[in-house]
């Protein structure tokens, strides 16, 4: 049941990690993060089924791709609503309304490109036993690469020097700035980082789970809970949080009912609005 949780977890925090980093550092609340989740989860599916191709190589090739994306929607779309607008207060809430067109239009992209049936492939669907229970195979493969990939993110963070400017601009924008950090270079980068990291969580996913165009709203969602548990700018607090969270839900959903996941974590996410508004991981 906990390694269950453990299991979901690892993806939400691996989902909430991207949309952190582009909300702490650029205070863009990219509604759309999930459908670009759904479309490495697609191009993993497609690459697969019709050409053959490892899911494992296309971990970085959706990477890849998606921070390319990632590129070019903040080059189009983020850079000049910085550009153009007065403030912070203003530029958060274009972003947002920016954010929700690109969601529909990313989910209409999709089931124009590949319909709105639920689409899935067989891949290391044989059972490991751990002591007494057994999990198939691909779902600990995901664990491990989704605690992988947010180790990853965090120690660059910590380690590096891209890492400690961004880090910088996270707690102190105008600080950062006046020691010289390059806010033009590191925004973008970070941005389609994030993306990028969406695209690996949908590579991931389509190796466990069935797939479909409006599979990305509910992990955005998830990952907005998530980063609100773990306090918004921490990554620390995100990757714990996500974990956390699928713990919780696989519990409630043991001693209670499944179709009761969605209400169990809407009022984890009200509870901790209403008692720590600044996350559970947050310093005080």
């Amino acid at each position: 049941m906990i390694a269950s949780g453990l299991i979901t977890g690892g993806v939400y925090a691996l989902v909430a990690l991207g949309l952190n980093l582009q909300y702490g550092l650029m205070r863009i609340l990219n509604i759309a993060h999930g459908e670009f989740l759904m479309v490495g989860a697609f191009i993993t599916w497609m690459a697969s089924t019709q050409f053959g191709i490892s899911p494992l190589l296309m971990i970085p090739v959706a990477f890849a791709l998606l921070m390319a994306v990632g590129l070019g929607v903040h080059r189009l779309v983020f850079r000049r609503l910085t550009r153009t607008s007065p403030n912070l207060d203003i530029f958060e809430a274009r972003g947002l309304m920016v954010s929700f067109g690109l969601m529909f239009l990313v989910q209409n992209f999709a089931q124009m490109a590949w319909g709105g049936d639920l689409r899935g492939y067989d891949f290391l669907t044989e059972p490991v036993a751990i002591g007494s229970a057994q999990f198939a195979a691909n779902k600990l493969l995901l664990l491990a690469l989704a605690l992988a990939f947010s180790a990853a993110l965090i120690i660059t963070l910590k380690k590096t020097l891209y890492g400690k400017g961004v880090r910088a601009l996270m707690q102190s924008p105008t600080g950062a700035q006046l020691v010289g950090i390059d806010t033009e270079r590191l925004h973008p980068l970070m941005f389609g980082v994030g993306l990028g990291l969406s695209g690996v969580a949908g590579c991931l996913l389509s190796m466990t789970y069935t797939i479909s165009p409006s599979m990305g709203e509910p992990y955005t969602v998830t990952a907005l809970i998530v980063i609100t548990l773990g306090g918004f700018g921490s990554m620390s607090g995100a990757l714990v949080g996500g974990l956390a969270l699928g713990v919780v839900e696989a519990i409630g959903m043991h001693f209670t009912n499944p179709s009761l996941k969605s209400l169990l974590s809407y009022g984890i996410f009200i509870a901790v609005l209403l008692w720590r508004p600044n996350g559970l991981f947050a310093r005080k």
